[in-house]
Formats: C-alpha cells, sequence, structure tokens
C-alpha cells in the first residue's frame, strides 16, 4: 500500500510538473515521470490485470515518448530553441511534423486506439479491484494528461506562425523513415494488443504464483429473498 500510494503521487505530480514547463523537453520528460507512476501503480497492485498493464505499458511507453521525443528533437534542431514560446503556427508551414507530433502527443494521454490506452486501462480496472481509492485518483490524473498535451500542440503547432518559423522545413524521408515504424507500432498496438498480451501474461500468472498472491474474488451481492421468489429460482 505504502508503494502504490507513492507511485499515485507520482502520477499526479509528475503530470502537475509538465503542466508547468516552458521547455518542450523537460515537459516530455515529466510526462515520462508521470507514466512511470502507472508502472509502478500496476505492478504492487499485484493483480493480474494490472501486472499485464504495466509490462504492457512498459513497451508502449516507450515506443509512444520515444517518437514524442524524436519529433521534438526535429524541431528542436531545426528551430535552435526548446522553449514553448518561441514556436506557433508549425503546422502551417511543416504539417507532416505537426501531424506526426499530434497522433504521439494522443498516444501519450493515451487516447483510444492507440497503444498506451489498452496498458492504462489494464492497469487501472486490475487496481480498482484491490485499491479503489487508489485507482480513482490514478484516474483523475487522466484529465491532467490532456491538460498538458493539449495545451503544448496549441502552443507550438497551431495559431499564427510567429518570426522564426516561416521557413521550418517539414520532415525529410530519411526522418519519416524514423518516425513511420513507430506511429504504426503505436496504432497496431492499439487495436492489437493481444499480440504483446500473449507473451506477457503466461509470465504475470508464473510471478503472482511465485509470490503467493491471488486476484481478489468478485463480489457479487447475494440476491434479496423477495428477489428469489419472485424469480422462482434458488
Amino acid at each position: 500500500p505504502l508503494v502504490v500510494t507513492l507511485a499515485v503521487i507520482g502520477i499526479i505530480y509528475g503530470a502537475l510538473l509538465a503542466i508547468g514547463q516552458t521547455d518542450v523537453m523537460r515537459l516530455i520528460a515529466y510526462t515520462s515521470i508521470s507514466h512511470f507512476g502507472f508502472i509502478i501503480l500496476g505492478i504492487f497492485a499485484m493483480t493480474s490485470q494490472s501486472q499485464s498493464g504495466a509490462t504492457l505499458y512498459m513497451v508502449n511507453h516507450g515506443i509512444s515518448t520515444a517518437a514524442l521525443f524524436l519529433i521534438a528533437g526535429f524541431l528542436v534542431s531545426r528551430r535552435g530553441t526548446r522553449l514553448i514560446a518561441d514556436y506557433g503556427g508549425v503546422q502551417k508551414v511543416a504539417p507532416v511534423l505537426a501531424g506526426t507530433f499530434f497522433v504521439a502527443g494522443l498516444a501519450t494521454l493515451s487516447l483510444p486506439g492507440l497503444a498506451p490506452f489498452v496498458s492504462e486501462f489494464l492497469v487501472l480496472v486490475g487496481t480498482f479491484s484491490r485499491y479503489q481509492v487508489a485507482a480513482v485518483f490514478a484516474t483523475g490524473a487522466l484529465v491532467l494528461a490532456a491538460i498538458y498535451v493539449l495545451w503544448l500542440y496549441q502552443r507550438m503547432m497551431t495559431g499564427p506562425v510567429k518570426a522564426g518559423n516561416e521557413k521550418l522545413p517539414d520532415l525529410v524521408p530519411r526522418e519519416l523513415l524514423v518516425v513511420a515504424p513507430l506511429i504504426a507500432g503505436l496504432v497496431f498496438l492499439g487495436v492489437y494488443p493481444k499480440a504483446v498480451l500473449d507473451v506477457v501474461d503466461p509470465a504475470v500468472g508464473q510471478t503472482l504464483t511465485t509470490i503467493g498472491r491471488q486476484d481478489p474474488a468478485p463480489t457479487v451481492p447475494a440476491p434479496a429473498a423477495a428477489d428469489l421468489q419472485e424469480g422462482g429460482h434458488p
């Protein structure tokens, strides 16, 4: 329970720090701290769903954060600054760069249909069966994720083109060759996570057996006597 509490604190604190950043690279780094909290939460909730979700999250986080860091790095190398305030209107001059950045950002906030959604959902569902309060607070952090990702995109990519951004080149084929497999991986694992879960689930089952933990028994309220009589079934 202590580690679960610390994990929830890390989820919320990392998200709040991300919202307050003015440096795009530091913002992405703090989102990773928040996501690591989900991984720790899933591991120490010690249910089969939460641990499968945490293991899958390790894979998905590596893909989504790699994509976001790479695309942000391409942008910083073009503009020469990491300050979010120096950008604006990038989608008008570099639409492919902005589009891939948007998809990677949506994966970071766990949009349904992209890989991190499945792993985050499994962590939350598995945690709720044992630590309801922790799961509720962790779910609330999803709102914070939407704030820091969508606000980041709005400040950097939308609006009028700021001075110094007029001639930013779009992604070149060599850069697309690096980014495209990551975007494809996010979509594939978002639609078909079974490819990884089939490998993860047996290992998770073995781990829980080794440490002597079982999933909590489902709690189903017993039917009232009046309901039994009305239904005619024992």
